[in-house]
């Protein structure tokens, strides 16, 4: 891994670990959590409290696996959408929203746009 990687991914680290100071799950409104990585994305909705994974999705999900055609901000809308769903199906309707040190834009924006499309409030 070269330098600037090792630098990058230090500063998400440090990003993340500040946003984290501040951003807690609880039962009535678990954390929204994504992982973005070069190829896939990642999102679960975390009781922190309690430390449980509640709802979970991704693009390697066997719902979504099928979408081959799609971009990789396609394929994050139809997560975002499939995690929502998921989350309302499990009676949460409110989480807070947990970026992960990324950049709120591209595939973590699309991904969370479209959760909050299909109901999900942050």
């Amino acid at each position: 891994m070269s330098s600037n990687q090792n630098t990058r991914r230090a500063a998400r680290h440090r990003r993340h670990r500040r946003l984290r100071k501040r951003v807690v799950g609880t039962v009535r409104r678990p954390r929204l959590a994504v992982f973005r990585s070069a190829r896939h994305i990642y999102a679960q909705v975390i009781d922190d409290r309690a430390g449980h994974t509640l709802v979970a999705a991704s693009d390697l999900d066997p719902a979504l696996r099928d979408n081959g055609g799609a971009t990789k901000t396609d394929r994050a809308r139809a997560v975002g959408t499939l995690l929502a769903q998921r989350a309302r199906e499990a009676g949460h309707e409110a989480v807070v929203f947990d970026r992960g040190g990324f950049a709120f834009k591209g595939r973590v924006r699309a991904l969370a746009e479209a959760a909050r499309e299909e109901g999900l409030v942050f």
